[in-house]
């Protein structure tokens, strides 16, 4: 039975294209999966959540894996890689993962061997699943054979405490053989500052989903966008209070929400939202009441 949100542009591979200055960015999916909308709404009341986000009869919300590619003419960069093909089966029929990843990338004409640049914001296996590749033999390989790829070092700590409180977040064969063979550059931008990975692309620290979280920050001319990633992970989570049940810190996230929509609004920062499936990018601006909303891209 198909989900209450899905539309006629579901099961489109590829969810957006647009260009940024002289930056060309693609949209990429994984596949749509479920998650219960009251753990993605946290404390915010049902009657007030399901107007944005539709649920079916299981109380479950129609999410996104959106993988952003960046051309910028010396660079082929990949921000996140969805859920991949690692996860036990019991937890893929919950979710009801796609594995559509690689397809995605067929559908862009985007080959994997031509990604130098991969970019983890996090490490949940929602966000980094096909940094690599579970082949029919067992083995596990890189997906993106020629590819650095990049992640917060206290992301690859935390995971590795295996802490009851979001122990199944973590699957170590996503980034522990990357970290080994020494293709995963781990890394530390300090607070409130930026680490520049290539040339118009940069990452910076917005704690609250996790302690070391990152955002991806693009920028060509004097234009900027801004991969977010679960600080604010679908348009429908822009109010700076409605925080999700997995986030660990939810003050400190509120108060990372209000520090990213004060630049991002003023300084008409181009938004991607990380699990947003329908709107994976768009404008924010403040509506009638003051609260902020998406604005489509132009």
């Amino acid at each position: 039975m198909s989900h209450p949100a899905e539309t006629s542009t579901t099961h489109e591979l590829v969810r957006g294209q647009t260009t940024l200055g002289d930056l060309e960015l693609t949209i990429l999916t994984d596949g749509p999966y479920l998650l219960d909308g009251g753990a993605m709404f946290g404390v915010v009341p049902k009657p007030l959540w399901e107007k944005r986000a539709t649920p079916n009869a299981r109380n479950q919300i129609l999410l996104g894996t959106n993988t952003v590619v960046v051309r910028t003419g010396k660079h082929t960069v990949v921000i996140e890689t969805g859920i991949g093909n690692k996860l036990p089966e019991k937890l893929r029929t919950i979710f009801d993962a796609r594995q559509l990843l690689l397809k995605s990338f067929q559908a862009a004409r985007i080959r994997p061997e031509e990604v130098d640049i991969v970019i983890n914001t996090h490490l949940h296996f929602d966000h980094c699943g096909w940094n690599t590749t579970r082949k029919e033999d067992g083995r596990v390989v890189p997906t993106f054979p020629n590819a650095r790829y990049f992640a917060h070092r206290g992301e690859v700590e935390h995971g590795h405490l295996q802490l009851e409180r979001d122990a199944v977040s973590y699957i170590s064969e996503n980034y522990d053989p990357l970290i080994a063979s020494g293709q995963m550059t781990l890394i530390e931008p300090p607070s409130g500052g930026q680490i520049e990975i290539v040339s118009g692309v940069s990452v910076e620290v917005f704690p609250g989903h996790t302690a070391q979280m990152m955002a991806v920050m693009l920028d060509s001319g004097d234009r900027r966008a801004c991969y977010i990633s679960d600080l604010i992970p679908t348009s429908a989570h822009l109010d700076a209070t409605w925080v999700m049940g997995y986030d660990l810190y939810p003050l400190t996230c509120i108060e990372q929400r209000k520090r990213f929509l004060s630049r991002a609004i003023p300084e008409q920062w181009l938004v991607l939202f990380t699990h947003d499936h329908h709107h994976p990018m768009g404008y924010v601006e403040l509506g009638e009441k003051g609260k902020p909303q998406l604005k489509a891209v132009p």
